[in-house]
């Protein structure tokens, strides 16, 4: 296994996902049903910084699983990682996130700015896995 692979995907995806939040954070809080005082009020409690140390976790456990995954498929290029992440994403990301949002009743924009994230998440991360290998 190529760890620094993996953990230059993880870290390029959080970068990713913070720069894409920043830029969809009122359309995002809007589909929540959360406003902006709100989200304020919710960032000055304690562990209120968690869910960024979730989201590097999972980021770093998605790139290991994707890095195994092009390793067993032969897909070491750049092309390949992009395939086989956006084959991950159709699959078992958006379709799981669709069907949980819609349990759920929460607005699709919902669902499209957080699957867009994902989707965003994976080929970045199978991009660099792909030309770095495994």
């Amino acid at each position: 296994m190529n760890y620094l692979a993996i953990v230059i995907a993880a870290v390029a995806a959080w970068l990713f996902g913070a720069g894409w939040y920043m830029a969809l954070g009122k359309p995002w809080m809007a589909a929540l049903g959360t406003t902006p005082d709100q989200m304020a009020e919710a960032k000055k409690r304690p562990g209120a910084w968690l869910p960024f140390v979730y989201a590097f976790v999972a980021e770093l456990l998605m790139a290991w699983i994707l890095a195994g995954l092009l390793g067993h498929i032969g897909a070491l290029t750049i092309r390949g990682g992009l395939i086989s992440a956006a084959f991950c994403w159709t699959g078992f990301v958006i379709t799981t996130m669709a069907v949980n949002n819609a349990f759920g009743q929460r607005k699709a924009s919902l669902t499209i700015i957080d699957g867009i994230h994902w989707l965003g998440v994976l080929v970045i991360q199978g991009a660099i896995i792909g030309a770095l290998g495994v």
